[in-house]
């Protein structure tokens, strides 16, 4: 359990994310996400797919081991490891692909929205629950899957979104049935890693260079909103209302 990686013979790196029940990540499994991508492009990884094992691709993080943390420690852990994590994915040298099976909420969106390539299972769904948990963020990372107007509308509702209609929209490449998401994510994966290795990590930065948001500055400000709500005592209230309801 935990962050794991694979190293195939085609040079992709299989990062899979393991922490039951949900894949709620607690602080340390953000850095670990983090330092995995990272470690993987630096070991010479031409493709890095991150996937999951489980229920769900990610529950966003750890609720629960938040608010066991006494005062802020543990609202800045995870705001801290969750901008680490999705750092990590948007600034890493070679492409990442994401393959999403069931649930992909909070911070999994995060990860989703900085990757390079989606593909997801056919009961894949995607979600920004914040504003229900007294927080703001990811939204910076839903708006790169969906329309301005549909973005503000699954945010102020906490609505989902299945991956046939990302499909649709054209943020998702690929839905296909469960048991073919990981040979599907692969398929795509050998075709980038097929090409000359020095060519995609420029076209890899020259994407990102010409990117119209700062993905980074905009999740940090959006951050900051998150920390005044907690001052305030607003999303302590509704953590701990999410921790007694039992989810």
């Amino acid at each position: 359990m935990g962050i794991s990686t694979e190293i195939t013979d085609e040079q992709i790196a299989v990062v899979t994310m393991n922490h039951p029940p949900v894949n709620a990540l607690p602080v340390k499994g953000w850095f670990e996400v983090a330092d995995a991508v990272t470690t993987a492009a630096e070991n010479g990884a031409r493709v890095v797919i991150l996937r999951a094992e489980g229920k769900g691709f990610n529950a966003g993080v750890d609720i629960k081991e938040m608010q066991q943390i006494e005062g802020f420690e543990g609202i800045l852990g995870a705001n801290r490891g969750c901008y680490a994590a999705f750092k990590a994915i948007y600034e890493c040298p070679v492409p990442v692909i994401a393959a999403v099976n069931g649930f992909c909420l909070g911070g999994g969106v995060g990860l989703v929205g900085n990757a390079d390539t989606i593909v997801a299972s056919d009961d894949a769904f995607f979600g920004v629950p914040e504003v229900d948990r007294g927080a703001l963020g990811a939204a910076t990372h839903l708006s790169r899957l969906v329309p301005q107007h549909m973005l503000r509308t699954l945010y102020f509702t906490a609505q989902t979104i299945t991956a046939q209609r990302l499909h649709e929209l054209g943020s998702v490449h690929a839905v296909v049935p469960r048991d073919d998401l990981d040979d599907k994510a692969l398929e795509i994966a050998r075709q980038i890693a097929q090409k000359d290795p020095q060519v995609i990590r420029a076209a890899k930065a020259a994407l990102n260079g010409i990117d119209p948001v700062d993905v980074n500055a905009s999740y940090r400000f959006e951050q900051g909103f998150t920390y005044e709500l907690n001052l305030a005592g607003v999303a302590d209230e509704r953590r701990d209302a999410f921790v007694k309801e039992g989810r």
